[in-house]
Protein backbone atom coordinates (compact mmCIF):
# COMPACT_ATOMS: atom_id res chain seq x y z
CA UNK A 1 0.00 0.00 0.00
CA UNK A 2 2.98 2.26 0.61
CA UNK A 3 3.51 2.79 -3.14
CA UNK A 4 0.01 4.24 -3.42
CA UNK A 5 0.70 7.11 -1.02
CA UNK A 6 2.37 10.42 -1.81
CA UNK A 7 3.13 10.73 1.91
CA UNK A 8 3.12 8.01 4.54
CA UNK A 9 4.58 8.05 8.03
CA UNK A 10 4.02 6.87 11.58
CA UNK A 11 4.58 8.75 14.81
CA UNK A 12 3.79 8.38 18.52
CA UNK A 13 0.51 10.00 19.58
CA UNK A 14 2.04 11.70 22.60
CA UNK A 15 4.91 13.20 20.60
CA UNK A 16 2.60 14.34 17.80
CA UNK A 17 0.17 15.91 20.26
CA UNK A 18 2.98 17.81 21.98
CA UNK A 19 4.41 18.97 18.65
CA UNK A 20 1.03 20.22 17.43
CA UNK A 21 0.47 22.14 20.65
CA UNK A 22 3.91 23.74 20.35
CA UNK A 23 3.50 25.05 16.80
CA UNK A 24 -0.20 25.74 17.34
CA UNK A 25 0.74 28.89 19.22
CA UNK A 26 1.72 30.47 15.89
CA UNK A 27 -1.42 29.48 13.97
CA UNK A 28 -3.38 32.46 12.65
CA UNK A 29 -6.75 32.86 14.39
CA UNK A 30 -8.30 35.27 11.90
CA UNK A 31 -6.44 35.80 8.67
CA UNK A 32 -7.27 36.74 5.07
CA UNK A 33 -4.85 33.93 4.10
CA UNK A 34 -6.73 30.68 4.92
CA UNK A 35 -3.67 28.45 4.71
CA UNK A 36 -2.16 30.17 7.77
CA UNK A 37 -4.89 28.41 9.78
CA UNK A 38 -3.14 25.17 8.82
CA UNK A 39 -0.06 23.37 10.09
CA UNK A 40 2.61 22.24 7.64
CA UNK A 41 3.71 18.62 8.15
CA UNK A 42 6.88 17.76 6.28
CA UNK A 43 9.27 14.81 6.44
CA UNK A 44 12.80 15.92 7.18
CA UNK A 45 15.07 14.48 4.52
CA UNK A 46 18.16 15.98 6.12
CA UNK A 47 18.22 13.25 8.76
CA UNK A 48 17.41 10.34 6.50
CA UNK A 49 13.69 10.75 6.87
CA UNK A 50 13.64 9.91 10.58
CA UNK A 51 11.90 13.10 11.71
CA UNK A 52 8.63 14.91 11.09
CA UNK A 53 8.85 18.68 10.84
CA UNK A 54 5.82 20.69 12.02
CA UNK A 55 5.50 24.39 11.18
CA UNK A 56 2.92 27.13 11.67
CA UNK A 57 2.90 30.88 11.09
CA UNK A 58 0.58 33.85 11.41
CA UNK A 59 3.02 35.94 9.34
CA UNK A 60 4.27 37.72 12.48
CA UNK A 61 5.68 34.69 14.26
CA UNK A 62 6.59 31.25 12.91
CA UNK A 63 7.27 28.17 15.04
CA UNK A 64 8.92 24.99 13.80
CA UNK A 65 9.56 21.82 15.80
CA UNK A 66 10.78 18.33 14.95
CA UNK A 67 9.63 14.97 16.35
CA UNK A 68 10.82 11.41 15.75
CA UNK A 69 8.87 9.55 13.06
CA UNK A 70 9.03 6.48 10.87
CA UNK A 71 8.84 7.62 7.25
CA UNK A 72 7.73 5.16 4.56
CA UNK A 73 7.08 7.77 1.90
CA UNK A 74 8.51 11.32 2.29
CA UNK A 75 6.51 14.41 1.41
CA UNK A 76 4.51 17.26 2.88
CA UNK A 77 0.95 18.41 3.42
CA UNK A 78 -0.88 21.18 5.30
CA UNK A 79 -3.84 20.33 7.52
CA UNK A 80 -6.29 22.48 9.53
CA UNK A 81 -4.62 23.09 12.88
CA UNK A 82 -7.65 23.03 15.16
CA UNK A 83 -9.28 19.87 13.78
CA UNK A 84 -6.00 17.94 13.53
CA UNK A 85 -4.95 18.90 17.06
CA UNK A 86 -8.33 18.06 18.59
CA UNK A 87 -8.44 14.68 16.84
CA UNK A 88 -4.87 13.72 17.75
CA UNK A 89 -5.35 14.80 21.38
CA UNK A 90 -8.38 12.51 21.63
CA UNK A 91 -6.57 9.45 20.26
CA UNK A 92 -5.20 6.69 22.50
CA UNK A 93 -1.48 6.73 23.24
CA UNK A 94 -0.66 4.48 20.30
CA UNK A 95 1.22 4.82 17.01
CA UNK A 96 -0.50 7.26 14.64
CA UNK A 97 -0.17 6.75 10.91
CA UNK A 98 -0.67 9.57 8.42
CA UNK A 99 -1.00 8.96 4.69
CA UNK A 100 -1.85 11.17 1.73
CA UNK A 101 -2.91 9.83 -1.68
CA UNK A 102 -1.32 11.32 -4.83
CA UNK A 103 -4.59 12.90 -5.94
CA UNK A 104 -5.77 15.72 -3.67
CA UNK A 105 -4.66 16.81 -0.22
CA UNK A 106 -6.77 14.64 2.08
CA UNK A 107 -4.79 13.00 4.89
CA UNK A 108 -5.88 9.67 6.37
CA UNK A 109 -5.07 9.64 10.10
CA UNK A 110 -5.33 6.38 12.02
CA UNK A 111 -4.51 5.13 15.51
CA UNK A 112 -5.75 1.85 17.01
CA UNK A 113 -9.46 1.64 16.08
CA UNK A 114 -9.87 5.35 15.32
CA UNK A 115 -9.41 6.83 11.86
CA UNK A 116 -10.36 9.96 9.98
CA UNK A 117 -9.92 11.69 6.64
CA UNK A 118 -8.89 15.32 7.08
CA UNK A 119 -8.95 17.66 4.11
CA UNK A 120 -5.86 19.82 3.73
CA UNK A 121 -4.41 22.33 1.27
CA UNK A 122 -1.49 22.34 -1.13
CA UNK A 123 1.74 22.55 0.86
CA UNK A 124 3.33 24.62 -1.92
CA UNK A 125 0.97 27.48 -0.99
CA UNK A 126 2.19 27.58 2.61
CA UNK A 127 4.21 30.74 3.37
CA UNK A 128 7.95 30.21 3.22
CA UNK A 129 9.47 30.12 6.70
CA UNK A 130 12.99 31.56 6.71
CA UNK A 131 15.89 29.67 8.25
CA UNK A 132 18.85 31.14 10.09
CA UNK A 133 21.79 30.49 7.82
CA UNK A 134 23.92 33.18 9.43
CA UNK A 135 26.11 32.73 12.49
CA UNK A 136 24.13 33.32 15.70
CA UNK A 137 24.34 36.85 17.06
CA UNK A 138 24.40 35.58 20.65
CA UNK A 139 23.68 32.61 22.91
CA UNK A 140 21.97 32.54 26.30
CA UNK A 141 20.74 29.91 28.75
CA UNK A 142 17.09 28.99 28.19
CA UNK A 143 16.21 29.23 31.89
CA UNK A 144 17.68 32.73 32.15
CA UNK A 145 15.96 33.91 28.96
CA UNK A 146 12.59 32.58 30.17
CA UNK A 147 13.00 34.39 33.51
CA UNK A 148 13.94 37.64 31.76
CA UNK A 149 10.94 37.46 29.44
CA UNK A 150 8.54 36.71 32.30
CA UNK A 151 9.79 39.75 34.23
CA UNK A 152 9.54 42.15 31.30
CA UNK A 153 7.07 41.23 28.53
CA UNK A 154 3.90 41.85 30.59
CA UNK A 155 4.78 45.56 30.82
CA UNK A 156 4.46 46.08 27.05
CA UNK A 157 1.45 47.98 25.75
CA UNK A 158 -1.61 45.89 24.86
CA UNK A 159 -2.91 48.23 22.13
CA UNK A 160 -1.04 49.31 19.02
CA UNK A 161 -1.57 53.06 19.29
CA UNK A 162 2.22 53.27 19.47
CA UNK A 163 3.47 50.07 17.79
CA UNK A 164 6.96 50.21 19.32
CA UNK A 165 5.44 49.92 22.79
CA UNK A 166 3.81 46.59 21.91
CA UNK A 167 7.34 45.21 21.63
CA UNK A 168 10.27 44.46 23.90
CA UNK A 169 13.53 46.24 23.24
CA UNK A 170 16.41 43.74 23.20
CA UNK A 171 19.78 45.41 23.56
CA UNK A 172 22.96 43.45 22.88
CA UNK A 173 26.10 44.96 24.36
CA UNK A 174 29.28 42.88 24.59
CA UNK A 175 28.33 39.83 26.72
CA UNK A 176 25.07 41.24 28.10
CA UNK A 177 21.46 41.23 26.94
CA UNK A 178 18.98 43.77 28.32
CA UNK A 179 15.23 43.51 27.79
CA UNK A 180 12.98 46.55 28.29
CA UNK A 181 9.22 47.00 27.90
CA UNK A 182 6.97 49.96 28.66
CA UNK A 183 3.48 51.30 28.26
CA UNK A 184 2.35 54.72 29.43
CA UNK A 185 2.19 53.67 33.09
CA UNK A 186 5.10 51.29 33.76
CA UNK A 187 8.53 50.21 32.61
CA UNK A 188 10.36 46.91 33.18
CA UNK A 189 14.09 46.39 32.56
CA UNK A 190 16.02 43.15 33.04
CA UNK A 191 19.64 42.35 32.19
CA UNK A 192 21.33 38.96 31.90
CA UNK A 193 24.66 37.52 30.84
CA UNK A 194 25.12 36.01 27.40
CA UNK A 195 27.09 32.85 26.78
CA UNK A 196 29.70 34.87 24.91
CA UNK A 197 30.38 38.22 23.27
CA UNK A 198 27.58 39.41 20.98
CA UNK A 199 30.17 41.29 18.97
CA UNK A 200 28.26 44.52 18.86
CA UNK A 201 26.20 47.21 20.54
CA UNK A 202 22.73 47.39 19.02
CA UNK A 203 19.02 47.05 19.79
CA UNK A 204 16.05 45.38 18.14
CA UNK A 205 12.35 45.48 19.05
CA UNK A 206 10.64 42.06 19.23
CA UNK A 207 6.82 41.80 19.56
CA UNK A 208 6.01 41.04 23.20
CA UNK A 209 3.59 38.32 22.05
CA UNK A 210 6.45 36.50 20.34
CA UNK A 211 8.59 36.48 23.47
CA UNK A 212 5.67 35.39 25.65
CA UNK A 213 4.99 32.42 23.38
CA UNK A 214 8.72 31.61 23.25
CA UNK A 215 8.94 31.51 27.04
CA UNK A 216 6.00 29.08 27.21
CA UNK A 217 7.43 26.51 24.80
CA UNK A 218 11.16 26.85 25.42
CA UNK A 219 12.61 23.76 27.14
CA UNK A 220 15.03 24.60 29.95
CA UNK A 221 16.80 21.24 29.92
CA UNK A 222 17.45 18.45 27.42
CA UNK A 223 18.22 15.39 29.52
CA UNK A 224 20.89 16.42 32.01
CA UNK A 225 22.04 19.38 29.93
CA UNK A 226 20.81 22.95 30.30
CA UNK A 227 19.43 24.17 26.99
CA UNK A 228 21.22 27.03 25.27
CA UNK A 229 19.29 29.33 22.94
CA UNK A 230 21.01 30.73 19.86
CA UNK A 231 19.68 34.17 18.83
CA UNK A 232 20.22 35.23 15.23
CA UNK A 233 19.31 38.67 13.91
CA UNK A 234 19.07 38.74 10.12
CA UNK A 235 21.51 41.13 8.38
CA UNK A 236 18.71 43.48 7.30
CA UNK A 237 17.41 43.60 10.90
CA UNK A 238 13.90 42.58 9.81
CA UNK A 239 13.68 39.24 11.64
CA UNK A 240 15.07 37.39 14.64
CA UNK A 241 15.42 33.62 15.03
CA UNK A 242 15.56 31.79 18.37
CA UNK A 243 16.98 28.27 18.05
CA UNK A 244 16.91 25.51 20.66
CA UNK A 245 17.07 21.72 20.22
CA UNK A 246 14.25 20.69 17.83
CA UNK A 247 12.72 24.15 18.03
CA UNK A 248 12.94 27.30 15.89
CA UNK A 249 10.94 30.45 16.62
CA UNK A 250 11.13 33.18 13.98
CA UNK A 251 9.65 36.63 14.42
CA UNK A 252 9.38 39.83 12.49
CA UNK A 253 10.86 42.87 14.19
CA UNK A 254 9.09 46.15 14.92
CA UNK A 255 10.52 49.26 13.30
CA UNK A 256 10.76 52.54 15.16
CA UNK A 257 12.53 54.33 17.98
CA UNK A 258 12.04 52.89 21.47
CA UNK A 259 11.97 55.39 24.38
CA UNK A 260 15.28 56.07 26.13
CA UNK A 261 14.59 53.86 29.13
CA UNK A 262 17.55 55.12 31.18
CA UNK A 263 15.99 58.59 31.28
CA UNK A 264 12.75 57.14 32.66
CA UNK A 265 14.30 55.56 35.76
CA UNK A 266 14.48 57.92 38.81
CA UNK A 267 17.82 57.90 40.62
CA UNK A 268 17.08 60.01 43.71
CA UNK A 269 14.56 58.97 46.35
CA UNK A 270 12.98 60.49 49.46
CA UNK A 271 11.67 57.23 50.91
CA UNK A 272 12.72 53.59 50.60
CA UNK A 273 10.59 50.71 51.88
CA UNK A 274 11.93 47.17 52.30
CA UNK A 275 9.16 44.62 52.74
CA UNK A 276 8.49 40.90 52.36
CA UNK A 277 7.58 40.28 48.70
CA UNK A 278 4.89 37.64 49.30
CA UNK A 279 3.25 39.67 52.09
CA UNK A 280 3.17 42.81 49.94
CA UNK A 281 1.71 40.85 47.02
CA UNK A 282 -1.02 39.34 49.19
CA UNK A 283 -1.94 42.72 50.69
CA UNK A 284 -2.14 44.30 47.22
CA UNK A 285 -4.38 41.51 45.91
CA UNK A 286 -6.70 41.63 48.93
CA UNK A 287 -6.96 45.43 48.68
CA UNK A 288 -7.82 45.12 44.98
CA UNK A 289 -11.01 43.20 45.89
CA UNK A 290 -12.32 46.38 47.53
CA UNK A 291 -11.00 48.83 44.93
CA UNK A 292 -12.52 47.32 41.76
CA UNK A 293 -15.18 50.04 41.67
CA UNK A 294 -12.65 52.77 42.43
CA UNK A 295 -10.35 52.61 39.37
CA UNK A 296 -8.56 49.64 40.98
CA UNK A 297 -6.74 52.14 43.18
CA UNK A 298 -4.94 51.04 46.36
CA UNK A 299 -3.38 53.40 48.88
CA UNK A 300 -0.01 52.94 50.58
CA UNK A 301 0.68 54.70 53.88
CA UNK A 302 4.39 54.73 54.79
CA UNK A 303 5.47 55.60 58.33
CA UNK A 304 9.21 55.53 59.06
CA UNK A 305 8.67 56.15 62.78
CA UNK A 306 7.19 52.77 63.77
CA UNK A 307 8.83 49.91 61.96
CA UNK A 308 7.05 46.60 62.37
CA UNK A 309 4.05 47.96 64.26
CA UNK A 310 0.87 45.93 63.92
CA UNK A 311 -1.93 48.48 64.27
CA UNK A 312 -3.70 50.15 61.35
CA UNK A 313 -2.89 53.61 62.66
CA UNK A 314 0.76 52.94 63.34
CA UNK A 315 2.04 50.30 60.91
CA UNK A 316 5.21 50.93 58.97
CA UNK A 317 3.32 50.05 55.76
CA UNK A 318 -0.46 49.93 55.38
CA UNK A 319 -2.13 48.89 52.12
CA UNK A 320 -5.74 50.06 51.74
CA UNK A 321 -8.43 49.25 49.22
CA UNK A 322 -11.76 51.05 49.31
CA UNK A 323 -14.85 51.97 47.32
CA UNK A 324 -17.83 53.90 48.64
CA UNK A 325 -20.30 51.25 47.50
CA UNK A 326 -18.58 48.17 48.98
CA UNK A 327 -16.46 49.19 51.96
CA UNK A 328 -12.75 49.20 52.69
CA UNK A 329 -9.87 46.97 53.73
CA UNK A 330 -6.57 47.67 55.53
CA UNK A 331 -3.54 45.40 55.47
CA UNK A 332 -0.67 46.15 57.88
CA UNK A 333 2.79 44.92 56.98
CA UNK A 334 6.12 44.68 58.77
CA UNK A 335 8.55 46.85 56.84
CA UNK A 336 11.65 48.98 57.13
CA UNK A 337 10.84 52.52 56.00
CA UNK A 338 13.74 54.92 55.59
CA UNK A 339 13.11 58.57 54.72
CA UNK A 340 9.99 60.70 54.77
CA UNK A 341 6.45 59.72 55.66
CA UNK A 342 4.35 59.33 52.53
CA UNK A 343 0.84 58.59 51.27
CA UNK A 344 0.74 57.30 47.67
CA UNK A 345 -1.75 55.51 45.41
CA UNK A 346 -1.17 52.90 42.70
CA UNK A 347 -3.16 50.72 40.32
CA UNK A 348 -3.40 47.40 42.20
CA UNK A 349 -2.82 45.31 39.07
CA UNK A 350 0.42 47.09 38.24
CA UNK A 351 1.76 46.46 41.74
CA UNK A 352 0.63 42.82 41.79
CA UNK A 353 2.06 42.15 38.31
CA UNK A 354 5.58 43.14 39.27
CA UNK A 355 5.53 41.54 42.73
CA UNK A 356 4.39 38.30 41.12
CA UNK A 357 7.57 38.01 39.02
CA UNK A 358 10.15 39.00 41.64
CA UNK A 359 11.74 35.87 43.12
CA UNK A 360 13.65 37.37 46.05
CA UNK A 361 12.14 37.16 49.59
CA UNK A 362 12.21 40.95 50.00
CA UNK A 363 11.56 43.84 47.68
CA UNK A 364 12.49 47.52 47.76
CA UNK A 365 9.93 50.22 46.95
CA UNK A 366 11.74 53.52 46.25
CA UNK A 367 9.75 56.76 46.16
CA UNK A 368 10.51 60.35 45.22
CA UNK A 369 7.08 61.75 46.00
CA UNK A 370 3.34 60.92 45.84
CA UNK A 371 3.06 62.30 42.30
CA UNK A 372 6.20 60.91 40.68
CA UNK A 373 7.30 57.53 39.37
CA UNK A 374 8.24 54.83 41.89
CA UNK A 375 10.85 52.10 41.49
CA UNK A 376 10.36 48.48 42.58
CA UNK A 377 13.33 46.12 42.53
CA UNK A 378 14.65 43.03 44.35
CA UNK A 379 16.17 44.17 47.65
CA UNK A 380 19.02 41.63 47.61
CA UNK A 381 21.26 42.28 44.60
CA UNK A 382 23.44 39.32 45.58
CA UNK A 383 20.55 36.89 45.08
CA UNK A 384 20.06 35.12 41.77
CA UNK A 385 17.59 37.67 40.48
CA UNK A 386 19.65 39.45 37.85
CA UNK A 387 19.53 43.18 37.33
CA UNK A 388 15.81 43.96 37.45
CA UNK A 389 14.20 47.39 37.67
CA UNK A 390 10.51 48.18 37.47
CA UNK A 391 9.13 51.72 37.28
CA UNK A 392 5.44 52.37 37.94
CA UNK A 393 3.49 55.64 37.84
CA UNK A 394 1.25 56.46 40.83
CA UNK A 395 -2.38 57.53 40.63
CA UNK A 396 -2.97 61.17 41.48
CA UNK A 397 -5.28 61.65 44.49
CA UNK A 398 -6.82 64.62 46.26
CA UNK A 399 -5.53 63.34 49.60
Amino acid sequence: MGDEERVKLSVGQEQLSKGLQTVGRAVAQRSPLPITSNILLETDGETGGSRLKLSATNLEIAITTWIEAGVDQPGKVTLPARLLTEFVNALPNETVTLSVKPAGHTCHVKAARFEADIKGMDAEEFPRIPTADEQPTAEIGAGLLKAMIEQVAFAAAADDTRPVLTGVQCTFRDNELTLAAADSFRLAIRSGSLGGDSGGDFSIIVPARTLTELSRILPERAGDEEVSVAITVTPNRSQVVFQAPNLHVISRLIEGAFPNVKQLVPNKFQTTVTVNTADFLKAARVASFFSRDNSNMILLDLNPQVEGAQSTNGAALTVTGAAAEVGENHGDLDAVVVGEQMHIAFNARYVADVLGVIQTPQVDLQLTGPGTAAVIRPSDPAADAGEYTHVVMPIQTAH
